[in-house]
C-alpha cells in the first residue's frame, strides 16, 4: 500500500515537471532567406560550441518506476553527510540558485522535509542560503580571469590553488595563461605540496646597469667550501662545519674513527654504601 502511494506521488511530481516545462516558451524558428539558404548549401554550419547540459536526475537510467523509487529510498536513508555531498555536487555543477523542491527533483534529496539536511545546508560554508534558495558559495567570488588577477595582486602573500579551483569553471586554465604571460608566479609549497599563486607586480621590475652587472660578476667568490670556511674564520666567525676534518675522515675506516669519550660520573663524598656506622641497628639480628 505504501509503495502504491509513493508511486502515485512520484507520478504527480512528474506531471508537475512536465507542466512546468510546457510553460517555458520555445523559440520560433525563422524561415531562412535565399542568401542564407545558398550559403548553407555551400558550407555546412559548425555545431554549437556549448553542449547542452544533461540534468542531474536524467543521468540515472531506471528500467521501471519501482526501481527508481527504490533508488530514491536508498538515497534518503543514507547518512546526512552523504546527502549533503550529493547536494553540493549538484550546486557546484549547475551554479544556480535552487529551491528545495528543485533539489529534490534533480538529485532526489528531500531537503524540505529532512530537518537535519536542511539545517546542515544552511550552516555549510560552501552553501549560500537567501531564505528560499540554495546556491554554491566558493571562498572567492570570481567570475573571470580579470577578477582573478585583481585578487592575486591584492594578496602578495599568495593564494593557494585549493582556494581558487572551485571559483568558476576553467579557472585552472586561466591561472596557467596568467603564468605564461608573466603576470603571476605559481610555486609549490614545500610543506603542503600545494601550488601557491603569487602576483608578479610590474612595479618591482628593476633595470640594472651593465656596469653594475659586470662589477658583481667580476667578484671572485670561493669555489670550495673549505675556502668559504677560511674566509669566515678571517672575518672572526666560526663556521658551522669543518670540511677539512670531514675529508680527512672520509678515507678512514669507520671502526678507526675515534669516538667521543663519555665523562665518568663523579661520586659524591657523602655517598655511603653500608650501615656500618650504625652498629646498634644490628644488635638484635641473630645470624645462624
Amino acid at each position: 500500500m505504501a509503495l502504491a502511494q509513493k508511486l502515485a506521488q512520484f507520478k504527480n511530481q512528474q506531471d508537475r515537471l512536465q507542466a512546468t516545462l510546457a510553460k517555458i516558451p520555445k523559440p520560433v524558428p525563422q524561415a531562412p532567406s535565399k542568401a542564407a539558404a545558398s550559403s548553407s548549401r555551400k558550407a555546412p554550419q559548425p555545431p554549437p560550441s556549448a553542449t547542452p547540459v544533461i540534468p542531474f536526475a536524467q543521468r540515472f537510467s531506471f528500467q521501471n518506476d519501482q526501481e527508481k523509487l527504490q533508488q530514491i529510498a536508498t538515497i534518503r536513508k543514507s547518512p546526512v553527510g552523504a546527502q549533503i555531498k550529493r547536494v553540493l555536487d549538484l550546486l557546484l555543477e549547475t551554479r544556480q540558485s535552487l529551491l528545495p523542491e528543485e533539489i529534490n527533483d534533480l538529485c532526489f534529496v528531500d531537503v524540505k522535509n529532512n530537518k537535519d539536511v536542511f539545517e546542515s545546508l544552511k550552516s555549510n560554508v560552501k552553501v549560500a542560503f537567501d531564505g528560499q534558495r540554495f546556491a554554491y558559495k566558493s571562498k572567492h567570488d570570481l567570475k573571470n580571469k580579470d577578477e582573478l588577477l585583481v585578487l592575486v595582486r591584492k594578496l602578495p602573500e599568495g593564494v593557494p590553488m585549493g582556494d581558487l579551483k572551485d571559483s568558476y569553471p576553467g579557472i585552472a586554465a586561466d591561472v596557467q595563461e596568467l603564468k605564461a604571460s608573466g603576470k603571476v608566479w605559481v610555486l609549490m609549497n614545500s610543506d603542503s605540496q600545494e601550488d601557491i599563486v603569487y602576483p608578479n607586480d610590474p612595479k618591482i621590475v628593476i633595470k640594472v646597469d651593465d656596469d653594475l652587472k659586470q662589477l658583481i660578476r667580476g667578484i671572485d667568490t670561493p669555489r670550495e667550501f673549505m675556502d668559504v670556511e677560511r674566509e669566515l674564520q678571517k672575518a672572526g666567525m666560526k663556521p658551522a662545519t669543518n670540511s677539512a676534518r670531514r675529508e680527512a675522515m672520509a678515507g678512514v675506516p669507520r671502526s678507526q674513527i675515534p669516538k667521543p669519550q663519555k665523562k665518568k660520573r663523579r661520586e659524591s663524598k657523602r655517598t655511603k654504601y653500608t650501615n656500618a656506622h650504625l652498629p646498634e641497628l644490628f644488635k638484635s639480628i641473630q645470624v645462624p
